[in-house]
C-alpha cells in the first residue's frame, strides 16, 4: 500500500473515505484495501474530520467526480438535474445510498409542489424514506402509481407509497389491484370500478414521480408474476430490455407490442414525461440497458444512480 493518493487530490482522498465511512458504512480497512491507502492514514483522516466538524453535513466535502459525472450525464441526456454516488461492493448498501440520496434531493421539490407524490416501487425507493426531510403543502397527497406484485415485502409499491405518506403526514392513495391483468380485455374490466378509477387519475396530476425499474432476470418479484413468468421468453425476443412501472421496453425506451403492455394497472410511461418532477432512482449493473432506455426516451427529468452506470451511460451512441 502507499501513502499517495494518485489520481485523488488530497481534498477528494478525504472526501471519499468520508463518504465510504459515515455513508457507505464500511470499514476502515475496506477502506484502506478499496483505495489502497493505509488503514492508518484513514484512521487519521476520519479523526481530522471528526475534530473538524466536517461529518456534520453529510456532503460537506463534495466528491468532486460524482458531481462531474451527475453534469455530463444530465447534460447528454437532457436532464434537469443528476446525482450519482459512490460504488458500493455490497447490494444492499449501494440501493441504500442511492435510495438516501433520492430522499434528499426530493425533499425540497416536495416542499415547492403541492399536487401529490407518486411513488413507485423497489427496495432503493423504500431506502429514500430514510432520508426525506420534506414539508409537504396541507393539501398533499401520495400516490402509488403502480397495482401491486404478490411478493416482495416492503419493497410493493402499497408499502413504500405508505411509507412515504407516514413520514411526510398526509394521506395515500391506492391502486387496488394486481399490476398485470390476465389480458387487455380484464384489465378493462377492472376499470370499471369507479374507485379505482379515480387513483389512477390521480397518478396523472401528480406533481412528482419518483420511480425506479428493473431487468428482465428470473429472480425479480415482478417476473415471478405468473402471467409474465408464462410470457417472459417472448417478451425478451420481441427486444425487451427491461421494465419500468410494469412497462416492458426496448433499448430505444419504445414499449414493445406484446400483450402485457396492454394489461398493466400502472401510470404508462408517457403520462410520466408530463409531470413537473420525475425521478428515476435505480443503479446497479444489470439494470444499465433499461436505464439508458427510459433517459433515452425522455420519461423522466432527473436521475439518482451510482459512479458505474453514469461512467457506462456516457459510453457508446446515446
Amino acid at each position: 500500500m502507499t501513502e499517495d493518493p494518485g489520481p485523488f487530490n488530497e481534498e477528494l482522498e478525504r472526501a471519499r473515505v468520508a463518504w465510504l465511512y459515515f455513508v457507505g458504512g464500511q470499514t476502515q480497512q475496506e477502506i484502506a484495501q478499496r483505495m489502497n491507502i493505509t488503514r492508518l492514514k484513514v484512521n487519521k483522516i476520519i479523526g481530522q474530520l471528526r475534530d473538524s466538524g466536517s461529518v456534520q453535513v453529510t456532503v460537506s466535502l463534495p466528491l468532486s467526480d460524482c458531481v462531474d459525472l451527475a453534469e455530463k450525464v444530465s447534460a447528454r441526456y437532457g436532464l434537469v438535474e443528476s446525482v450519482v454516488v459512490p460504488d458500493l461492493d455490497d447490494y444492499i448498501e449501494q440501493k441504500r445510498v442511492i435510495g438516501e440520496a433520492a430522499g434528499i434531493l426530493a425533499s425540497p421539490l416536495i416542499h415547492e409542489h403541492d399536487m401529490g407524490v407518486g411513488i413507485g416501487s423497489g427496495r432503493t425507493l423504500s431506502f429514500a424514506v430514510r432520508a426525506l426531510r420534506a414539508r409537504p403543502k396541507p393539501e398533499s397527497w401520495v400516490v402509488g402509481l403502480t397495482g401491486g406484485v404478490t411478493s416482495g415485502s416492503a419493497t410493493n409499491t402499497f408499502e413504500v407509497a405508505t411509507a412515504f405518506a407516514r413520514i411526510l403526514g398526509v394521506e395515500c392513495h391506492y391502486l387496488t389491484a394486481p399490476i398485470y391483468c390476465a389480458n387487455p380485455e380484464s384489465r378493462n374490466a377492472v376499470l370499471l370500478n369507479e374507485e379505482l378509477t379515480d387513483v389512477l387519475a390521480r397518478t396523472e396530476i401528480a406533481d412528482i414521480g419518483l420511480v425506479s425499474c428493473g431487468p428482465l432476470t428470473q429472480d425479480t418479484s415482478l417476473t415471478q408474476i405468473r402471467v409474465v413468468k408464462d410470457h417472459l421468453d417472448t417478451v425478451l425476443r420481441l427486444g425487451a430490455v427491461g421494465e419500468f412501472m410494469g412497462c416492458f421496453l426496448d433499448a430505444q425506451g419504445r414499449p414493445i407490442d406484446h400483450f402485457l403492455n396492454e394489461s398493466i394497472i400502472a401510470l404508462p410511461p408517457d403520462k410520466l414525461k408530463l409531470k413537473p418532477v420525475s425521478v428515476l432512482v435505480s443503479g446497479g449493473l444489470n439494470k444499465i440497458p433499461v436505464i439508458r432506455a427510459i433517459l433515452r426516451a425522455g420519461y423522466v427529468n432527473r436521475l439518482v444512480t451510482n459512479e458505474t452506470v453514469a461512467r457506462a451511460l456516457l459510453q457508446g451512441p446515446r
